[in-house]
């Protein structure tokens, strides 16, 4: 076996491998689609070197070296496919069909030409170069840019510019004279060499990109209660600091679900778990734009409302209350309803998020010995009510 057909042969088993890994990916990936798309391509560009594999060995060498081109420009068309759906950016199908027909025709009409020449080199390595570009232009167009992004973006491109420099290479190094003598030329121990460097790069970027939005969606997970669908706790707490370093005033405001174990214990975990979503619904709904609202305990919620003075949310509180006592809840009975206590606090500059917790605390509790179904204000060392049901 020659070096150049060793190299194939290696190319195909890690193109393969690549095409595993994506399928695994694809088993906890959100973009589970993409993956696949991803493991589609590298399967049948992989097919290319056994085709080349064969073109040596068996006769119709020209359906062979026909085939091995269009299993390579199908799998980069399939790559954009995959790619696209990835970032977020469209693929015309039709478009992708009528390219693969014309440069496969492409191929068919400059068979024939001298394969020294730089016309049929550069014929035939253009349409991989156009296939990977715009590949590279999906990512490019994409809204996400981060580090890993660009870095695909490079690497893409690099391929891209690999696909051209192997045409000057062909001239230069000599690409066999015809299509069954490419395997034992300089050139294709040069091509296959450089294109493992490719597959591998490639195909460790795109596994970076699909890996990291894997372990971004985990870590999203941990942070939102599953019933919910708010923060939990966790998430709460990683994300307040953040909010809270932003300039001006800001409040919160703790929840409380009103004799909600007699809900359960009367009703049924069931008709619980209803008023949890129904009052969480309410809550998203009426929080505004860049609010941080989060499930932190059983029947316990805390917000967190940016540029916003107490007074202002306490009215806020006051309005959920009211709203939320009107609501029907599905699982309970049509007259049965379900209030909440509410405590609200501002939050001083630089004042920790533990010390802001324990005043607003305070008052939910005076909201609750105060008879429920109200809101309290906390103030300095006293808490004062500001409003409460008429």
């Amino acid at each position: 076996m020659s070096g150049a057909a060793f190299l194939l042969a290696v190319n195909f088993f890690i193109a393969q491998c690549f095409c595993l890994s994506f399928l695994a990916v694809s088993v906890r990936s959100r973009n589970r689609i993409a993956a696949r798309w991803l493991a589609a391509a590298f399967s049948v560009a992989s097919l290319s070197a056994i085709c080349e594999l064969l073109v040596a060995i068996l006769p119709f060498t020209r359906v062979w070296a026909i085939l091995a081109f269009a299993s390579l420009l199908a799998g980069l068309l399939l790559l954009r496919v995959g790619i696209g759906r990835l970032y977020g950016t469209s693929t015309n199908l039709a478009v992708l069909a009528l390219l693969f027909v014309a440069f496969v025709a492409l191929d068919c009409a400059i068979y024939d030409l001298p394969r020294g020449a730089f016309p049929h080199a550069i014929l035939y390595q253009l349409p991989f170069a156009v296939a990977v570009a715009w590949s590279m232009d999906a990512v490019r167009r994409a809204e996400k840019c981060h580090g890993v992004d660009r870095a695909l973006v490079v690497m893409l491109a690099l391929t891209s510019l690999h696909f051209i420099a192997k045409a000057f290479l062909a001239v230069l190094a000599g690409a066999g004279g015809t299509a069954s003598g490419y395997i034992a030329s300089r050139f294709a121990l040069f091509s296959q060499s450089t294109t493992a460097v490719m597959v591998v790069a490639l195909g460790l970027a795109l596994l970076w990109v699909l890996v990291l939005d894997v372990l971004a969606q985990e870590r999203r997970n941990a942070e939102i209660d599953p019933l919910s669908g708010l923060l939990n706790r966790r998430g709460f707490d990683s994300r307040a600091d953040m909010l809270l370093a932003q300039p001006g005033s800001h409040s919160l405001v703790l929840c409380d679900l009103d004799n909600f174990k007699s809900v359960n214990d009367r009703y049924g975990h069931q008709a619980g778990d209803q008023v949890i979503r129904a009052f969480s619904t309410r809550l998203r709904e009426a929080a505004p734009e860049g609010a941080l609202a989060a499930r932190i305990g059983g029947e316990e919620f805390a917000l967190i409302l940016p540029q916003t003075e107490q007074a202002a949310a306490a009215l806020f509180a006051q309005a959920l209350r009211a709203s939320h006592a009107l609501t029907s809840i599905c699982g309970l009975p049509v007259e049965a309803r379900v209030s909440a206590s509410f405590g609200v606090a501002a939050i001083s500059r630089g004042e920790p998020l533990h010390f802001a917790m324990a005043r607003c605390d305070e008052a939910l509790y005076a909201a609750k010995n105060a008879g429920r179904n109200c809101v309290r204000e906390a103030g300095g060392p006293a808490v004062v009510e500001i409003l409460r049901q008429a």
